[in-house]
């Protein structure tokens, strides 16, 4: 909450996927005496816009991509407790207002609401909230006071716990708390802004301190003077996607003595899928007598080196000037395949696709970090068994204390499957779509006609003749029966989706299931011949509805895209029931045979959803059975054929 002399303006955090509506919502608050201190437009980037600046209030949409702002919302109020947030959603179920005030919201704004009223509800939001909270003093750090600005550091008790807590939840961290606590040089993590939220007992005892002082302290208190270089290099972190820098700073005197440190502070930061900063970690090496530390420091390095080696979720290694392989962890190891002893000296271009090397991509790859200082990119990577795999890498130059270049630094994570996920969402959603599209078509004509049919006969049944009201009255019916067969193949679907198509088998005779699809088909309204032919009787054991159902769409099939007469041919072959539809057209394109029975793939004007043959396989399926399609050959017509156990399986 930011302070005028006795004018306080409450601040806020606006987070919305659309650029526009903050947009239009930030001039709205500021012009009413609201201070926006930032905008946000997904979940986790609320959790740490809710972490870095502890606003009065923060306006949260309820739906975003990755992460929304109900799934996001018991984080914020964990690491900002102070903070109220209100809801701002374009739903309007009351269920859902329901759950987030149990989360913690103390409002749920429509987005519908006037924007000149938004900042009354803000208002009504923070009523009773606005005057400062009282501040517990935390235990004091032995340190000078900050150059800058002349403050010892005070934190409240609750505010470091949330810290500490942070620290241990944070993805990576967890499993290296001991090894972290036991390393012989001093270790922090911190924000990305740079105050600690975990030390330990090497750095606190450089400060003559304990760990817990160390937490929450700014880490520029401790560089004596040179806190605007950490905010540079914090800066190149965080805007520029430098993964590793170091400088030397003074530590503050402990107190009682006269005498203070020179260390050198190595921060290397742990990013997300987006290249956001997470957290970082920082080495701080005592090199007041470094001729006298050189053994501890190769120690301490071999600790850090264990630390990035044991990370399992990233591939992280070196590679020497030349592009060749000189380091290797066990994430490294889990991704690409390689045992290190198999990988080490070879060349990294062996992790490209060929397609890649011909056009010497690795090396331009190599050539781009030096030049930019980073480079980062996503891509199809090839393990050692020769299966791809979608990978987002990082590619950083190393060089030592004189400035001469060591080599690179190489981290690589497998996106594969988040990549597949996404495509199979965006796979469903057009379906959806395609569905919905399709749908309303084919409800659009068969409506049309009962509408009109019905109002015709309504304004003239007298003066009609006999054979005109018949004309309507089959229209009716046949569009009744086109309805009933759409409605039968959206239920059938639905539950072949969420594996629930239930079958109730019984004895059904072949001829009598095929003479029953025969008289649906004329009573729809086919004037053509559909002849019927069982040389032999034979029983099956099936769901009659559900191969009545089949049966009815490859009939239905025959008159959209055949020609009379249709042929329904039943037949017993070994322990199977053979049942064959044809008609007198010239059978399917030969470019769509191979994807026939598949869902929405024939479709169109007169291809009804693109469920009928989809539908017709899977029912069989369900059966113990199949159905294919047969091209015409050698003067055979073409014909749909379902075959079904003749006795129970």
């Amino acid at each position: 909450m930011s302070d005028a002399g006795d004018d306080l303006r409450p601040t806020v955090v606006v987070v919305d996927d659309s650029q526009d509506v903050r947009a239009l919502v930030r001039r709205r608050l500021e012009v009413s005496g609201f201070d926006v201190v930032a905008e946000g437009e997904d979940g986790d980037e609320a959790i740490l816009l809710a972490f870095r600046h502890q606003p009065a209030v923060l306006l949260l949409d309820t739906s975003m991509p990755k992460v929304d702002g109900m799934e996001a919302l018991p984080a914020i109020l964990a690491l900002s407790p102070t903070t109220r947030v209100v809801m701002f959603t374009g739903f309007e179920e009351s269920g859902l207002a329901d759950r987030a005030r149990e989360l913690g919201a103390v409002d749920v704004i429509e987005k519908s609401i006037r924007l000149e009223d938004l900042p009354t509800r803000l208002m009504q939001a923070l009523e009773g909230f606005l005057a400062p909270a009282p501040v517990t003093a935390a235990p004091q750090l032995h340190v000078v006071d900050d150059l800058r600005t002349g403050e010892r550091p005070q934190f409240r008790q609750e505010q470091i716990a949330l810290m500490q807590e942070q620290a241990i939840l944070t993805e990576h961290v967890q499993q290296f708390r001991d090894l972290f606590d036991r390393a012989e040089i001093g270790m922090a993590t911190l924000t990305s802004s740079g105050t600690i939220v975990r030390a330990n007992r090497a750095l606190a005892g450089l400060m003559s301190c304990s760990p817990a002082d160390l937490v929450g302290v700014d880490y520029g208190r401790l560089t004596v003077g040179l806190g605007e270089d950490l905010d540079r290099r914090l800066e190149d972190i965080s805007a520029f996607g430098v993964d590793l820098t170091s400088f030397e700073h003074r530590l503050p005197a402990p107190a009682g003595e006269e005498a203070s440190r020179v260390v050198r502070a190595t921060l290397a930061p742990i990013r997300d899928l987006k290249r956001q900063v997470l957290y970082v970690f920082v080495q701080v090496h005592d090199v007041t007598a470094q001729r006298s530390m050189q053994s501890e420091l190769r120690r301490s390095e071999e600790n850090f080196r264990r630390l990035v080696s044991a990370v399992g979720e990233y591939a992280i290694f070196m590679l020497d000037p030349e592009g060749r392989v000189v380091s290797w962890n066990a994430g490294a190891e889990r991704i690409k395949g390689y045992a290190a002893h198999e990988i080490i000296g070879r060349s990294f271009e062996v992790f490209y696709p060929e397609e890649d090397q011909a056009t010497h991509q690795p090396q331009r790859n190599l050539n781009a970090a030096l030049r930019e200082g980073s480079h980062s990119e996503e891509g199809w990577r090839v393990r050692q068994d020769g299966s791809r795999f979608w990978a987002t890498v990082v590619i950083s130059p190393v060089y030592d204390d004189d400035g001469r270049h060591l080599g690179f630094a190489k981290v690589t994570r497998d996106l594969t499957d988040q990549r597949q996920h996404e495509e199979e969402r965006r796979r469903f959603l057009e379906q959806r779509i395609h569905l919905l599209a399709v749908t309303a078509h084919e409800l659009r004509t068969p409506t049309a006609v009962i509408d009109g049919s019905a109002g015709a006969l309504r304004a003239d049944w007298e003066g009609m003749s006999v054979l005109d009201r018949n004309d309507l009255l089959d229209g009716i019916r046949s569009s009744a029966e086109r309805l009933r067969r759409l409605a039968a193949d959206l239920g059938t679907a639905s539950r072949v989706y969420g594996d629930a198509l239930d079958l109730h088998p019984g004895d059904i005779s072949l001829t009598g299931a095929l003479s029953s699809a025969r008289r649906r088909g004329l009573a729809a309204g086919f004037e053509g011949a559909i002849v019927v032919d069982v040389p032999l009787e034979a029983r099956m054991h099936a769901d009659g509805i559900r191969l009545g159902q089949a049966l009815d769409n490859l009939v239905d099939n025959a008159v959209r895209h055949g020609e009379a007469p249709i042929h329904l041919t039943g037949v017993a072959d070994g322990d199977q029931a053979c049942i064959r539809v044809s008609d007198g057209g010239g059978g399917v394109p030969a470019e769509l045979v191979p994807h026939l029975f598949e869902r929405f793939a024939i479709a169109g004007p007169t291809g009804a959803t693109g469920l009928g043959l989809h539908l017709v396989r899977e029912i069989a399926r369900a059966h113990g059975g199949d159905a294919t399609y047969d091209s015409p050959v050698d003067g055979v017509p073409h014909a749909f054929e379902i075959r079904l156990p003749l006795r129970r399986s």
